[in-house]
């Protein structure tokens, strides 16, 4: 995160918790915030979105605020380059594989899956 903080300059995390809200703004869960509901304008977006079911949603989220908005938005996410979202959405964007499998907080194990950063930049979404 911090390596890409200092590249993008993040100021909003609209799919977080409180106790680990990234940006100065955040739509925290458990404080009953919806991030799919609010509107992202004006914010450099990073979007570490919850990796259920509802990963789709959050991606489709982040691609339509990107070109409704014109913002650039940075999502962490499960590199599942066979679902119908990665070819709906992601693929729209650009895609940087990460080498390894990613460990988050103190976790002992790896992620059990491969990540990708992707990127919908805003001078792209014109």
């Amino acid at each position: 995160y911090d390596k890409l903080h200092k590249k993008y300059d993040f100021t909003l995390d609209p799919a977080c918790q409180s106790n680990n809200q990234k940006c100065i703004n955040g739509f925290p869960i458990d404080k009953g915030y919806n991030g799919l509901k609010e509107s992202w304008a004006n914010h450099t977006v990073f979007l570490n979105p919850p990796y259920g079911r509802e990963i789709a949603k959050w991606l489709k989220k982040a691609y339509e605020e990107w070109k409704k908005n014109n913002i650039t938005i940075v999502c962490l996410i499960p590199s599942r380059t066979d679902t119908s979202y990665w070819h709906d959405y992601v693929m729209k964007g650009e895609i940087i594989f990460i080498r390894g499998r990613l460990k988050f907080g103190d976790s002992k194990s790896p992620a059990p899956f491969p990540s990708a950063i992707i990127v919908f930049s805003k001078s792209d979404s014109e």
